[in-house]
């Protein structure tokens, strides 16, 4: 049938489009998917190939067509070059992606390509510099492009071992005192000791970083005291009590020693305590004594009232009773109550504990001195030698007791005795809020009336213009005194709230490192009395190389049945004697 007169002649043509349509569909896979609503090249070819095969009719030439869709360039479309298909690089080829997925993708790729292309030639850079670092490049790429080092890197180990700080503290002056060398000065009357209080700090309010003054226990009383009318609400720690009788003796002039360089420490240590004029006059000044005279003259009512406490009548009386209406506090009272009691009390146990520790110290000097007297009456010489041997390992252990009762005053002890001037301290700053809970009231009191004095004047109407304005004056003065005291109490009552929180966290290390250093020292103790034991009894036991430090005497053995018959001899004789005297006992 000639392809001209059949009403199918455009099947053929269809049919060869549609198989290069199948064709170039195949070699498109390779291509990413694009948009919806943007026309590509492959519409407009097909389009084109369909509307050449409804032309007019010709003969079939099949061969003669070639669809090479690899010539026809897709970044070359009607829109020009789409996001990544500007690149003349081709890609590798690749399953069809998603639509919905195409974007973020290509960014993705981008952003990866970008890292990619960075890491490499941070790599090669690190091939050049870092010689010695065996890594893979897996590794050390891995870490490259991060603010981070590598988790074995020793810049990492370092920063993990330093322990993180906040930037207040940080920013916090740091304090090292120490309070030595305690020696006696004065004649009989006037006789007392001076410590050296040495200083380390980093503040910029001191003029030298070292420096070294010299002080007495009346110094430390007067920084407290000073301290406390300052800062009412804080907690300050107190110096050890004052003490009359053997003031002189070496194991309480080392206790008080400790414990007033524990109180200065946490004093420098307090936030605000070590910002405190005070302070500083205390740790810096050669001239201590006529510094403070030129202080308490320049303030007359230093030690009692000070600036805006003075003016609210905070230093006064304390007013009526007190009745505590915060839980919180009243919580805490009773908790303070308890807590004294019980350190009061173990305290007292850590006592009996020391007196004994030192009454077997005396005893075991005793022991010491009773064999060192037989040794020297004992003729032999193979028994005086140990027992002169047992009195020095007696006086041994008499330092090993009279050591250990020190280490148990100075470590456990002093934590105790100083927790409990604490809460002496915390109830000092209770009593300095209540004082000014006082003041609040006597100021709202003390308004009111100017109120009513106002009022009064005011409904009799016959008042100079004068008088109303100066009542006026007093009405506005006595507000602002009023809101005064009231915002004092309440900042003090939050104040309060810090300072017993860290009261509390404090309590808990220190407790914890005097036990540990008790018990440490209770340990070490008994080793080495076991060790001291040991020693002399290995003393005793005959020596394989040597001769023993304790040899009994040779026995000979005829003398010694000879004895043995005297002696059995005496025993019949004794026997029968007392039988006799029983008989006649009897018989009576």
């Amino acid at each position: 049938m000639d392809t001209e007169d059949s009403p199918w002649g455009d099947v053929p043509s269809r049919s060869s489009s549609n198989a290069n349509l199948a064709k170039s569909f195949d070699s498109e896979t390779a291509e990413p998917a694009p948009k919806a609503g943007q026309p590509t090249a492959l519409t407009s070819v097909s389009s084109s190939r369909s509307a050449a095969g409804r032309g007019p009719r010709t003969p079939r030439k099949v061969g003669a067509q070639p669809t090479r869709l690899e010539a026809v360039d897709d970044s070359l479309g009607p829109l020009g070059p789409l996001g990544d298909n500007a690149s003349t690089q081709p890609e590798p080829e690749q399953p069809p992606i998603p639509p919905s997925k195409e974007q973020p993708l290509l960014m993705g790729n981008a952003r990866q390509a970008t890292s990619l292309s960075s890491s490499m030639s941070r790599s090669m850079v690190d091939s050049v510099e870092l010689g010695g670092d065996d890594r893979p490049l897996s590794a050390r790429t891995r870490y490259s492009g991060s603010g981070q080092p590598p988790p074995g890197s020793v810049e990492s180990s370092r920063r993990q071992n330093q322990p993180s700080v906040s930037i207040e503290q940080a920013a916090r002056p740091t304090f090292g005192i120490t309070v030595g060398d305690p020696h006696k000065v004065g004649d009989l009357t006037s006789s007392h000791i001076v410590y050296q209080v040495r200083t380390k700090t980093s503040s910029k309010a001191y003029r030298q970083p070292e420096f070294t003054v010299s002080r007495r226990y009346r110094d430390f009383l007067w920084l407290y005291n000073s301290l406390h009318n300052n800062s009412p609400g804080v907690v300050v720690p107190p110096p050890p009590e004052k003490q009359a009788v053997g003031r002189f003796d070496s194991n309480f002039v080392e206790s008080r020693r400790a414990a007033l360089e524990r109180m200065l420490n946490k004093t420098a240590a307090h936030p605000i305590l070590q910002h405190d004029g005070d302070l500083k006059i205390f740790l810096e000044s050669d001239a201590f004594n006529v510094d403070v005279k030129h202080r308490e003259h320049r303030e007359p009512g230093l030690g009692e009232n000070k600036g805006m406490f003075s003016s609210m009548g905070f230093g006064g009386g304390g007013g009526g009773k007190f009745i505590e209406h915060d839980d919180w506090f009243h919580d805490r009272k009773i908790y303070l109550d308890a807590l004294e009691n019980q350190l009061k009390a173990l305290l007292k146990a850590i006592d009996t504990v020391v007196t004994q520790r030192k009454g077997l110290a005396e005893a075991a000097g005793d022991f010491s001195a009773s064999l060192h007297a037989l040794s020297t009456v004992e003729l032999s010489v193979s028994l005086s030698t140990p027992l002169e041997g047992l009195s020095d390992l007696q006086l041994r252990i008499r330092e090993v007791y009279d050591r250990q009762a020190q280490q148990d005053v100075l470590t456990i002890g002093i934590t105790v005795d100083e927790y409990i001037r604490l809460i002496g301290s915390i109830k000092q700053a209770f009593a300095q809020r209540q004082k000014s809970f006082h003041s609040w009231h006597s100021a709202d009191a003390e308004l009111s009336k100017r109120k009513a004095t106002q009022e009064k004047t005011l409904r009799s109407g016959k008042t100079q213009q004068d008088r109303l304005n100066q009542l006026q004056a007093d009405v506005g003065d006595g507000e602002r005194r009023c809101h005064q005291a009231r915002l004092l109490f309440e900042d003090m009552g939050r104040l309060m709230r810090g300072e017993l929180e860290r009261f509390e966290r404090e309590k808990v290390e220190d407790f914890k490192s005097g036990v540990e250093t008790f018990l440490e020292g209770a340990v070490e103790a008994q080793k080495e009395l076991i060790e001291l034991w040991e020693t002399f009894l290995m003393q005793l036991d005959a020596d394989e190389d040597g001769e023993p430090f304790f040899k009994p005497p040779a026995i000979n053995v005829a003398s010694a049945k000879q004895k043995e018959g005297r002696t059995q001899g005496m025993s019949d004789e004794n026997t029968q004697e007392a039988a006799a005297t029983l008989t006649a006992e009897q018989e009576e």
